[in-house]
């Protein structure tokens, strides 16, 4: 940990707690500043702000009082999640004061490099398959950020000998001044999060300040194929690095039908991948190109590639059974993720869909249906899914109660070499607390049967 003395003595604000929010509010303490904590829940039962007492910081529950700023800080660390409306939020951008996310202390203090990955899709996927890349290449990786361990928490373990590899969303990246990664890696851009950024732009803006301080000595790889992100990459000053799955390019990594190629020789072939979908391609190549530079030997890469096959709840492969194969893909809270999840496969399917109602159209999916040969519909959307579904021409369609029963109801529709997918295209807060929750719900059915 390297450069603690500059939070020394600061009067520093840490408003919400959550993960993020108890680390970073550790981290200050220990540094020498005066930390306040602010956050919104009861005082009740809440034991972090209890664990914080106990070292001697001050913690104001229950929500936010006004006039909390008049108390002269220098500093906000917010949690991720408080949007930028919050009223303390704004009074203290009104006043001038710096309003950070604790990536930003991650980047100020660590003595290891950190490759960050953003994107609207991929980022955990790319980030998973990048650690273990670079943990099979012995290059001492930690993982971080929003794929669950708070980054500064990390960085605070690491040495000069281990490399970060940070999952970075649009709001941790918005709370950045100085966050510079070594390698920046921008899977995709499609419009996301409009309720708290506000427009299509503002959300662009927030994802493009991952390679926003990087130098020539850096690099940033970025979808070449999406000329948005083309435009974002010209802004850059880190070395391009381009990844297409147009055909072999001369410069990044890219891929055709055969092969991935590096820097327009092949690399290796895409026979060895073990994980299916081209929106999964995208993520194999933007990991493998990151872990070239990192200095990873190809046996490394390739060790990965044959043998990965998905983050939990990320099409995630479950079981074969009798010639059935089983994906698990809850993470698909929309339209998007479940189109990627339907045009990865080439074989009959039975979709399990419906959640959360959002009131949002299911017709992005219409092309995609083609090889559903059946839909089990769920969830406060189940009717709605089955009008569209009967538009798209599929004979049959099941309501199920829940996703066990959904799975119990799908097995006997299949045949040997059929696909039961899991992708919802809507949250699961109708009926699960999180579509992790979903998920295993959907694993534990399926070991059932």
């Amino acid at each position: 940990m390297k450069n603690v003395d500059q939070f020394n003595g600061m009067k520093v604000l840490v408003l919400g707690l959550a993960k993020s929010g108890f680390a970073a509010s550790k981290l200050l303490h220990s540094a020498g500043a005066h930390v306040t904590v602010n956050d919104a829940s009861p005082d009740e039962g809440n034991e972090e702000a209890a664990a914080l007492r106990l070292e001697g910081i001050q913690v104001i529950c229950g929500g936010h009082p006004s006039g909390i700023l008049d108390e002269g800080f220098d500093l906000v660390v917010k949690n991720p999640g408080i949007p930028y409306s919050n009223l303390v939020v704004a009074e203290a951008l009104k006043k001038k004061i710096p309003v950070w996310t604790e990536i930003e202390l991650t980047s100020r203090i660590s003595e290891a490099p950190i490759i960050a990955i953003t994107g609207s899709n991929g980022k955990t996927t790319t980030t998973t398959l990048l650690y273990h890349m670079l943990n099979i290449g012995g290059k001492h990786p930690l993982i971080a950020g929003n794929i669950g361990t708070v980054s500064c928490a990390v960085a605070e373990e690491a040495t000069r000998d281990n490399i970060i590899v940070l999952e970075a969303s649009s709001f941790q990246l918005m709370g950045t001044e100085t966050f510079r990664p070594s390698i920046a890696i921008w899977t995709n851009l499609y419009d996301a999060h409009l309720d708290y950024h506000g427009s299509s732009e503002a959300y662009a803006l927030a994802k493009s300040a991952i390679s926003s301080n990087q130098t020539p000595e850096d690099y940033f790889i970025y979808n070449d194929d999406q000329p948005e992100l083309r435009n974002y990459a010209l802004r850059s000053d880190a070395k391009k690095v381009p990844f297409s799955l147009t055909g072999m390019k001369t410069h990044g990594i890219s891929a055709d039908d055969e092969q991935i190629y590096w820097n327009g020789e092949p690399y290796v072939n895409r026979s060895v991948i073990k994980l299916p979908g081209l929106h999964n391609l995208e993520n194999i190549l933007a990991a493998t190109a990151a872990a070239i530079l990192s200095g990873c030997d190809k046996t490394a890469i390739e060790n990965v590639l044959s043998s990965f096959t998905g983050v939990r709840h990320r099409m995630q492969f479950v079981k074969e059974l009798k010639g059935r194969k089983f994906y698990n893909d809850s993470k698909a809270t929309n339209t998007l993720a479940t189109k990627s999840a339907l045009a990865a496969f080439n074989v009959p399917t039975i979709l399990l869909a419906g959640g959360l109602d959002r009131g949002q159209s299911f017709e992005e999916l219409r092309p995609y249906m083609a090889n559903s040969k059946a839909v089990v519909v769920l969830g406060e959307t189940a009717e709605k899914f089955a009008t569209f579904a009967e538009s798209c021409g599929i004979q049959k369609i099941i309501r199920a109660d829940n996703v066990t029963d959904a799975v119990q109801k799908a097995y006997p529709l299949t045949e040997s070499g059929d696909i039961i997918l899991l992708s919802p295209a809507c949250a699961s807060w109708d009926q699960y607390p999180s579509f992790e929750a979903r998920g295993d719900q959907f694993i534990e059915a399926v070991m059932q049967l």
